[in-house]
């Protein structure tokens, strides 16, 4: 639909701004599911407040990343600083909107995905905070995978089965393997690997298929490393969240993963003499 011929500029002007403008909209309610769903607090009987003087939000300071600028980034009560995070998940949530349906078009896969990637942003904002995944949100993304199977045909059943176990099952075994490895070496189990991660890749695998799941697996252990041997320098602390990577390498991997894995599948598979002949 979007990527038309007879598409007038008109139309995608008005367009990727309302994109835009939903996509922060909901980045500011992903802003509470990341405060509070750690807490075990309701995400919609109390109203938005300052967590340091408890004054209520007003209405007119509730628009997303436009109200954190005119404010300031401080409570319009008591003057104390909002965290910049604030307006950075509402406008990566918009971008993340754009890039989604300026890849896939606007259709029914594409709306399934934009919801899928805001779960990621909630998975691994909390995993950096607090070293955990939530499985509510985990098996929100699984739920994801029977209406994108139901209304597209884009991912087979055999590759999302596939998609389900082909990283999964891996991660799963390797954290096994170093948990036994260091309680003999140090006495107390640790997975190398934890479990929410595994169970991300296993859900995420079901949803976007195989190909993309590896894909994401590749880039989420990439980015992972890098990051690790900065922090490791940086601060001498080698235990870092592992799901915040994941989760870029997961919409990288959905968005481009299969067309990747099938340029390289090409690759390995090219015979120049077939073209010779």
């Amino acid at each position: 639909m979007l990527h038309n011929e007879f598409m007038d500029i008109g139309f995608y002007l008005m367009f990727y701004p309302i994109v835009f403008f939903y996509g922060i909209c909901i980045g500011s309610f992903l802003n509470v599911v990341i405060f509070r769903l750690p807490k075990n607090e309701s995400l919609i009987k109390r109203s938005s407040h300052c967590m340091t003087c408890g004054a209520k939000i007003r209405f007119r300071d509730l628009v997303p990343i436009f109200s954190w600028l005119f404010l300031r980034g401080k409570c319009h009560s008591c003057g104390e600083k909002i965290s910049p995070r604030y307006p950075i998940v509402e406008a990566l949530n918009g971008i993340v909107y754009l890039i989604t349906f300026a890849v896939m078009d606007f259709n029914a896969q594409s709306i399934i995905y934009c919801i899928f990637f805001s779960i990621l942003i909630c998975v691994g904002f909390i995993d950096y905070d607090t070293l955990e995944m939530d499985l509510w949100m985990l098996a929100l993304i699984l739920v994801l995978a029977v209406p994108s199977a139901l209304l597209s045909d884009a991912v087979s059943l055999t590759d999302r089965l596939i998609g389900l176990a082909c990283i999964s099952v891996p991660f799963f075994i390797i954290g096994e393997i170093v948990a036994v490895f260091m309680k003999k070496k140090t006495g107390e189990r640790i997975r190398g690997i934890e479990l929410g991660d595994t169970i991300l890749m296993a859900v995420s695998g079901a949803l976007i298929g195989w190909k993309a799941v590896c894909a994401s697996a590749f880039f989420g252990i990439l980015l992972a490393a890098v990051f690790g041997m900065i922090n490791k320098h940086r601060s001498g602390e080698s235990k870092f969240a592992f799901g915040p990577y994941l989760a870029m390498g997961l919409f990288i991997g959905a968005l481009f993963g299969e067309s990747l894995i099938d340029w390289y599948i090409g690759l390995l598979t090219y015979d120049p003499y077939a073209v010779v002949q």
